[in-house]
């Protein structure tokens, strides 16, 4: 054994929740210290993940589109996820960084 294992203090045992309010109520007034070793905690990832994403409305001249529907036919995908491409490009370019695109 370890001499850190012999140091760190025993954790407690975590209760079984009739529901997730029940939990809720329950880490609110405990702290997490008590019940894990964050020591041996890994990160977690979530590679298939989707950022949210929300609608709007945008007006923009038809001549625009239809130029943006040409370039995005060349390139066999989607208009509006070019147009994606395209704005998070300027905006990584504005803010002086690398783009992150995902759709």
């Amino acid at each position: 054994m370890s001499m850190s294992r012999k140091l760190s203090k025993p954790r407690k045992a975590i209760p079984r929740f009739a529901n997730e309010d029940e939990e809720r109520d329950f880490w609110a007034s405990h702290d997490t210290v008590d019940y894990f070793d964050w020591s041996k905690a890994v990160r977690a990832t979530f590679p298939k993940l989707k950022p949210s994403t929300t609608t709007i409305s945008l007006r923009l001249p038809a001549s625009m589109i239809e130029e943006l529907k040409t370039l995005a036919n060349e390139r066999d995908v989607p208009y509006q996820s070019l147009m994606k491409v395209f704005l998070a490009d300027r905006i990584a370019r504005e803010r002086g960084a690398r783009p992150k695109v995902s759709d």
